[in-house]
């Protein structure tokens, strides 16, 4: 019987990559579930492009179930899955997987996925955390992140004896120098700063 409420439908989801053919396997348990309906996308899982995905996705209502054979053929990766999941979740629509018996209709099913989403925020969390340890680390070593400045002594110099000849407007001054008139602007506000 459908995990669906009585007025929704059931509908099943399969991915098949190229180097899979587990189809059939698939299709053999979400018939086994009950679904009214089956969409197929043959695509990696990294593929933004899944017709059959968007089809299904844009045809359900409050009420209905997508039921999928694992997780993983759902979802491009895990961040991805949880806002899907969300995305179903205002709509009014459950998520049961048969292989890890997960159903986003019951408060067990719902608390996994927030959890999901509770180990995804840690991870960007920590990749910050990494990152910003990393680059003041390369500080504390003399090394500064970023791309390299492109203004020498001499160019900074030529720049401002060239602005404050009144001479050449900063579009001249770029170009003279190879520089933007973004950089041109910063290099002389730094330079009247100082």
């Amino acid at each position: 019987m459908s995990t669906a409420t009585s007025r929704g439908m059931s509908f099943g989801y399969a991915r098949v990559s190229t180097t899979q053919q587990d189809e059939a396997l698939q299709q053999d348990a979400l018939e086994a579930a009950g679904v009214n309906r089956i969409y197929v996308d043959h695509a990696s899982g990294a593929t933004a492009s899944r017709p059959a995905l968007d089809e299904l996705l844009g045809q359900l209502r409050a009420g209905d179930t997508i039921v999928v054979w694992r997780l993983d053929r759902l979802g491009r990766s895990l961040r991805h899955l949880i806002d899907l999941v969300a995305e179903l979740e205002q709509r009014g629509v459950g998520l049961r997987s048969i292989t890890e018996a997960i159903d986003t209709s019951t408060p067990g099913g719902k608390l996994v996925f927030h959890v999901f989403g509770a180990l995804a925020e840690f991870e960007r969390a920590l990749i910050v955390e990494r990152t910003h340890a990393g680059l003041a680390a390369a500080r504390a070593r003399g090394r500064v992140g970023g791309r390299p400045t492109v203004w020498t002594e001499a160019k900074l110099l030529t720049a401002r004896a060239m602005h404050e000849s009144g001479e050449h407007d900063v579009a001249t001054i770029a170009r003279v120098l190879g520089v933007s008139r973004a950089s041109v602007y910063r290099a002389l506000a730094a330079g009247s700063a100082g």
